[in-house]
């Protein structure tokens, strides 16, 4: 009868070992750091070694930890491999796309559905949030960027200049901008301060717009919040034309009047160091797509 510590102790050892990260461990098998190094240790107390030499933001194998690993190594390689033979079901790839939750919810997640069709092997997930993922972790495989650049650690290409105007619901009868004295301004308050941010105050000044209190009205933190309040008629706001643009073609949303401001690049990027596999080049073609059908 063999006597062995718990699966989940071993597998825990390996990715870390593998890695030597318990945070890229923790991403790969889809629990916290904290469940991780809690795992290592009982494995520790278990077999009665240290494993690995811990040190500030490193850790080390051990002499012991460095006999254990490629056998765990090896030993899972063909677990998979044999269980792979065995499966008949077609072999799924996952790919994770990072983006802005605005994005993510307004123009990506309405085109998911088709890629889904074209691809059904790549199970693409989408990772919504204003943090810069670090590529290089693993934590994502491709990130939209919206900013002025450059990358230089990443590999960067631009998929479309934004440009933003003023966009309302066609119900509240704004035709001219003599009209905005008796609107309400809706504001989205930008994550990150820039001179070049498509506020109400810069648009007045390049409209020669004045008279108007440019930061009287309604103020959102979250960008599609914005955009549900400008469709639910609560006002008129300085929207993406890339973000309105499914509003815009349905005619729900309209821009009754110029001039527009040019926004931010959209950049698609990845991590330099990361290898280009064909599901993750599926993407990047798909996206190129998008966009080059989106301009015409």
């Amino acid at each position: 009868m063999r006597r062995l510590p718990p699966l989940i102790g071993l597998r825990a050892f390996e990715a870390a070992a593998r890695h030597l990260s318990f945070k890229r461990a923790a991403h790969e098998l889809h629990v916290t750091p904290t469940a991780i190094s809690h795992q290592v240790r009982q494995l520790e107390e278990t077999i009665g070694v240290s494993l690995f030499e811990r040190r500030t933001r490193q850790v080390l194998l051990t002499a012991a930890g460095q006999v254990l690993l490629p056998v765990l190594r090896d030993g899972f390689d063909s677990f998979a491999r044999v269980i792979d033979g065995l499966s008949r079901k077609p072999r799924h790839t996952v790919v994770t796309l990072s983006a802005t939750p605005a994005f993510a919810a307004k123009w990506l997640v309405p085109r998911i559905a088709a890629f889904r069709k074209t691809r059904p092997d790549i199970d693409l997930t989408l990772l919504a949030t204003l943090e810069a993922v670090d590529l290089g972790s693993g934590a994502a495989d491709l990130a939209l960027r919206y900013g002025p650049g450059p990358y230089p650690d990443l590999v960067a290409e631009t998929l479309t200049v934004d440009r933003f105007a003023p966009v309302v619901s066609p119900r509240l009868g704004i035709r001219k901008t003599s009209d905005l004295r008796s609107a309400t301004l809706l504001h989205f308050d930008w994550y990150r301060r820039d001179p070049r941010n498509p506020t109400w105050r810069r648009w007045m000044k390049i409209a020669g717009v004045d008279g108007i209190d440019a930061r009287a009205g309604l103020r959102f933190s979250d960008e599609t919040h914005a955009i549900q309040a400008t469709v639910a008629g609560a006002g008129i706001a300085l929207h993406s034309l890339l973000l309105v643009s499914d509003e815009l073609a349905q005619g729900t949303l309209e821009v009754p009047f110029g001039p527009e401001l040019e926004g931010f690049s959209l950049h698609l990027v990845r991590g330099r160091d990361r290898p280009l596999s064909e599901p993750i080049e599926a993407v990047q073609s798909w996206l190129r797509t998008q966009f080059t059908a989106a301009s015409q």
